[in-house]
């Protein structure tokens, strides 16, 4: 038997294998030259290296070793742990010194770009020397998650529509403006809207900018992803993308993948796609993501959330609802995890401030959409920030969702007019979810204490030199759309 890292370790299964040799069929197919292996960080960013084709061949067999350093960072590169304490100020046996980590490719997710010539990318997952998974990796965490839904009989789908910000870069601010630093993130382009006005789903919007999205529709449809719909949102400049249903860690991946590749193709026209809830640019509106899942038996694919009766769900998908709504304030940490993504949290503003459900109803955090008998029943979390890291989003939601099917979590009276429920209120605050997320025991146990300590330091670092900054600018007249600069620089190009 080979000694090198995939087999000695066992990591890929016999599928993974047989899609390692279809992906080297289409290295040589198509005559790639640059594989990008990319893994997703605590925040939902994409990082990785372009391998030559030799090395990514031979990290199919090895992996390929790379530097754990990104997990010391918070969002602005600011280093929020010691690397050269005993543990790493992890408290995790084997991180201390910054040691690497091996990146060993999943070959399902292998795809041939189709805005870069001769380059595909694959989505990897972290592993420790020893050969067990890195242990802070989101990917990681999801597919634990997953995997926990699974040994129930379960298996989550989940659908995507998610809104972003098209902007025009004027001025990149390369030759004249900060270049940032650890911690100071760097002037970000000068950009301009590319539609003005608040006419939502109005077609003359839409080609305005078709040019533009042209070659982004096409790229995700040839790299296979279930494109639905892409609309003209709310906000002049802000568009809405919607994908078909994906089944388990797929979701997440395509939901990377679509950022990556919005991202790259705006960027090589001269535009700006940001997926930052609320820029602070007049006339801008925030921006959210609205999570789609059902619960489908494992075996059959059969949807167990269909209502047979005049109920809003079956009674599991009740409990999947009652889950939600029940770990739903230490959950926002994970649906909302920037300082930004809270000036969403507004009564009547087509974004939940408190834990309800509703049929039907945009107002509410679990909104039912089903029909007695009708198979595509399933319910749209409403809470999340548009730069929501796609793994732990979706972990978070699995994991309370199960919860409530395994508990049989009651979800309580479903509401009429969710903004004057009297039920809990969401945290209103970044500093308020991480707290709630630090005292809770549900999610120490779904994710690990190491992960949530990790989380919780790593979040407070933001949240500290938001509040730094805010201390010496207090003037909210000048603010921009009610956004402070810093928010701005910390998010804007970022996500």
């Amino acid at each position: 038997m080979s000694d090198k890292f995939v087999r000695k370790y066992a990591i890929h299964s016999a599928d993974q294998l047989a899609e390692a040799e279809r992906s080297i069929e289409t290295v040589n197919r198509e005559g790639i030259e640059i594989v990008r292996l990319v893994w997703p960080d605590q925040h939902g960013l994409l990082r990785g290296k372009a391998l030559t084709k030799a090395a990514y061949l031979a990290a199919l067999e090895s992996g390929t070793d790379i530097t754990m350093a990104p997990f010391f960072f918070d969002p602005a590169n600011a280093i929020v742990f010691n690397p050269f304490t005993p543990d790493g100020g992890f408290s995790i046996e084997g991180l201390g010194g910054s040691p690497n980590v091996k990146m060993v490719p999943d070959p399902g997710t292998f795809r041939v770009l189709p805005w870069v010539e001769k380059t595909a990318v694959v989505f990897c997952d972290l592993y420790m020397a020893n050969g067990k998974p890195f242990p802070l990796a989101p990917r990681t965490i999801l597919k634990n998650t997953l995997s926990e839904f699974a040994s129930s009989g379960y298996s989550l789908i989940s659908g995507i529509e998610m809104e972003w910000y098209l902007t025009r870069v004027i001025d990149d601010g390369l030759s004249h403006g900060s270049l940032g630093a650890p911690g100071s993130p760097a002037d970000p382009p000068l950009v301009a809207p590319v539609a003005r006005g608040y006419n939502y789903l109005l077609m003359d919007h839409l080609d305005e900018i078709d040019d533009v999205l042209r070659p982004i529709r096409r790229a995700l449809e040839q790299m296979g992803l279930p494109l639905r719909s892409i609309d003209d949102e709310w906000a002049p400049s802000q568009v809405e993308t919607t994908f078909d249903v994906l089944e388990g860690i797929a979701a997440a991946d395509s939901a990377a993948l679509f950022r990556m590749a919005t991202k790259q193709i705006a960027k090589r026209q001269g535009y700006l796609a940001s997926f930052m809830c609320t820029p602070a640019i007049a006339g801008f509106y925030a921006s959210g993501w609205h999570l789609h899942t059902s619960v489908v038996d494992a075996g059959t694919g059969r949807n167990l959330m269909v209502p047979t009766d005049d109920a809003p769900l079956s009674e599991l998908g009740r409990h999947y609802v009652g889950g939600t709504l029940a770990h739903g304030v230490a959950a926002s940490a994970f649906t909302t995890p920037t300082i930004n993504g809270y000036r969403r949290r507004r009564p009547y503003s087509l974004a939940p401030d408190r834990l309800t459900w509703g049929q039907d109803n945009r107002a509410a955090m679990m909104r039912v959409i089903s029909a007695p008998n009708d198979s595509a029943s399933h319910v749209e979390n409403r809470v999340g920030d548009s730069a929501a890291n796609p793994y732990l989003y979706l972990a978070a939601q699995a994991a309370a969702g199960h919860d409530g099917i395994t508990n049989r979590i009651d979800p309580g009276p479903i509401s009429e007019d969710p903004y004057s429920a009297e039920v809990e209120q969401l945290p209103v605050t970044l500093a308020d979810a991480v707290s709630a997320l630090e005292g809770d025991t549900f999610y120490r146990k779904a994710f690990g204490d190491s992960f949530i300590d990790y989380f919780v330091t790593m979040k407070r670092s933001e949240v500290a030199r938001y509040d730094a900054w805010v201390g010496e600018h207090p003037d909210e007249d000048k603010y921009v759309n009610g956004v402070t600069d810093w928010e701005h620089r910390e998010y804007f190009e970022n996500f």
